[in-house]
């Protein structure tokens, strides 16, 4: 039974992998993008139950994606993955609306399933 549908947009072709492989095993729909621009019309195409958003990527980087998805607009949570716990970075993806954080450096990817979880569990009840 799938579990819903993710789109995790990580310029990092490694870690894109290992997140892909972990989820999908897990039973969700997993879509992969590369860049913000592949994120943008990748929810444009099919809007997901959530957006696990990297902050550094090319062409366009995860804070512009977020801005074009205000956090009152749009049907599904965004998570931004980030590799620094900058309070900076934080700041600017509170105002942006971003719902939750996965500092790559400090947290495992069972970590990243449980904020997933946790995530799809409030959106359910929670259905705008």
């Amino acid at each position: 039974m799938e579990k819903g549908s993710i789109i995790i947009a990580e310029d990092d072709s490694v870690l894109r992998e290992i997140y892909y492989k972990k989820f999908a095993l897990n039973g969700y729909d997993i879509r992969t993008c590369e860049n913000g621009e592949q994120a943008i019309a990748a929810v444009e195409e099919r809007i997901p139950d959530v957006l696990i958003l990297d902050v550094n990527m090319p062409v366009m980087d995860g804070f512009e994606v977020l801005s074009r998805f205000p956090k009152e607009q749009r049907p599904f949570p965004i998570i931004m993955l980030t590799n620094f716990g900058y309070d900076s970075n934080r700041k600017r993806g509170d105002e942006l609306g971003a719902d939750d954080y996965f500092i790559k450096s400090d947290m495992t990817i069972r970590k990243l399933m449980e904020m997933v979880q946790s995530l799809m569990t409030a959106k359910k009840y929670f259905k705008k």
